[in-house]
């Protein structure tokens, strides 16, 4: 099993653009909502939000990013907006912080697998100054 995978089966939150999740029973349009928000311009702004919390991140923490079926450590700001922007799926891993963080190149929202209670205090600050939200699927509070 890679780390990739051994990390897709721990705890996980959303960075998302909603507040909280969607009910199942909801009678709004959240289908057409997602494709308006998947067209451009709309998409290269959240992708654009993404790559700002994942750039900032590394001013706190070495990173290491598996894209294009290998890592590179500690990417260089420009190359993690890129693979963004471009739809590359990537996994982005904190090593001191045992989390990783993973989109797919074609969501609406990242993934953060196994983060302490400071590493999701601090990716909410770096959600909120762009507009994003954070949250844990399953709480309908």
């Amino acid at each position: 099993m890679t780390i990739v995978e051994q990390y897709l089966e721990k705890p996980f939150w959303v960075i998302d653009f909603l507040p909280k999740q969607v009910p199942v029973d909801s009678k709004g349009q959240y289908f057409r909502i997602e494709e308006y928000f998947l067209r451009q311009p709309q998409f290269g702004e959240i992708c654009r939000k993404f790559s700002n919390i994942l750039i900032k991140l590394n001013c706190y923490f070495d990173i290491s990013v598996f894209v294009r079926n290998h890592w590179v450590e500690n990417p260089q700001p420009d190359a993690i907006g890129e693979w963004v922007s471009s739809g590359q799926a990537i996994h982005v891993v904190i090593e001191s912080k045992d989390a990783m963080i993973g989109f797919n190149g074609d969501d609406l929202y990242m993934t953060i697998y196994n983060p302490d209670s400071l590493l999701i205090e601090l990716i909410t600050s770096l959600a909120n100054a762009d507009g994003l939200f954070v949250w844990k699927p399953g709480n309908q509070d």
